[in-house]
């Protein structure tokens, strides 16, 4: 009987420990956030990046929709974040997105560009831990001069 507990405990033992702690390999999310200045809805030659602003990466039950993580990042001076993830979020649904803005002039979140989908699980044949999440931003209050000809420069070539 001791001999079956003592297998037993070598068996079980490390799966518990295996499972209980965090990945080796930590999930990198980067991203960036951008000012649209033109109010184009996408990102034009006239788009800002935005130092300092905040995002949050959630995580939730695909099922019932409970929120299961949460951190924030900020921005660097290139308007760019990264946001280490400790665990594998195999069966959630992650997404980045925006929390607020330091510029005054560009507070509102752009509709359609206020989060990212991420996916953060070792189980999908990606090699690396690095997830890139799509771009997102805020509109300006008012559109900058010149944003008038760049939009009718891309309706130009638009079929």
């Amino acid at each position: 009987m001791a001999r079956v507990l003592l297998l037993l405990a070598l068996c079980v033992l490390p799966a518990l420990v295996r499972a209980a702690r965090p990945a080796r390999n930590p999930f990198v999310v980067q991203g960036s956030v951008y000012c649209d200045t033109c109010l184009a809805g996408f990102e034009t030659s006239k788009t800002t990046n935005i130092a300092g602003a905040k995002v949050r990466l959630e995580c939730k039950d695909r099922k019932t929709q409970d929120l299961v993580y949460s951190k924030e990042g900020t921005t660097d001076s290139t308007g760019k974040y990264t946001i280490t993830v400790d665990e594998d979020h195999e069966d959630q649904i992650c997404d980045c997105m925006l929390v607020s803005s330091p510029r005054k002039d560009c507070r509102s979140p752009s509709a359609g560009r206020d989060r990212a989908r991420v996916i953060l699980t070792n189980d999908n044949g990606l090699v690396s831990t690095t997830r890139y999440a799509n771009a997102m931003g805020f509109m300006a209050a008012q559109p900058m001069s010149g944003c008038t000809e760049l939009l009718r420069l891309y309706q130009e070539y638009e079929d």
